[in-house]
């Protein structure tokens, strides 16, 4: 299959087995659930009153005081006292295979292309820091998108670049809605919210051979 590239007359071909795959929802929710339960930290402890520090003396005799019975001031009951069902570190990794992560990642794209939200450069670069000359350059790519009713301030636009470059990193912090990775650093979730996914024509190789 090909793709135009964006503003221009040429065409890429891509790889039919990776850009045109049948969307299967369950498989993509499995590495996006996976992805983000990966991403748990999983840290968090909490005591039970075997586990709090003080409250080996039983508090008062059992009986003639008038008093409820107590054998700890660290029960659960009681103020500082340990947690009935205390919180433990644990992992919340969920493991999915490489083979169908993979799968699901080329469902993604496909999916993308098929919705027309998928474009092709020649390259993404831009000579200076600054912001205001990087949104030129954006309106120059999207000019078509824009006359169409496109928001630049509100969309979610990805570019996927071979390497990070520092000026455009620089001149796109200032936008919220603008994300730069590098093809090594995709993940199914970034993908996902992308509304437009802007790729150069060397990470598209990249991605190729990684999915193959």
């Amino acid at each position: 299959m090909e793709l135009q590239l964006l503003n221009s007359t040429k065409k890429v071909k891509l790889a039919e087995e990776i850009f045109s795959c049948e969307f299967k929802e369950a498989l993509v929710h499995q590495a996006v659930t996976s992805y983000l339960s990966s991403g748990r930290a999983g840290t968090v402890a909490q005591k039970t009153r075997a586990e709090v520090r003080g409250g080996g003396i039983k508090p008062w005799r059992q009986k003639g005081t008038g008093r409820a019975r107590a054998g700890t001031i660290r029960s659960p009951l009681w103020r500082k006292g340990g947690v009935i069902f205390a919180a433990k570190p644990r992992s919340y990794k969920q493991k999915m295979n490489k083979k169908a992560y993979r799968l699901a990642l080329r469902s993604i794209l496909s999916e993308l292309i098929r919705q027309e939200r998928f474009a092709v450069v020649e390259s993404l670069t831009t000579e200076t820091h600054k912001t205001k000359d990087f949104l030129k350059t954006l309106n120059e790519l999207f000019k078509d998108s824009i006359n169409a009713g496109m928001n630049l301030s509100k969309s979610r636009i990805l570019m996927i670049t071979e390497t990070l470059d520092e000026n455009l990193l620089r001149a796109s912090r200032n936008l919220g809605g603008i994300e730069i990775r590098a093809v090594q650093n995709l993940d199914p979730v970034v993908l996902v919210n992308a509304e437009k996914v802007l790729i150069t024509k060397a990470s598209l190789k990249n991605i190729e051979e990684w999915l193959k």
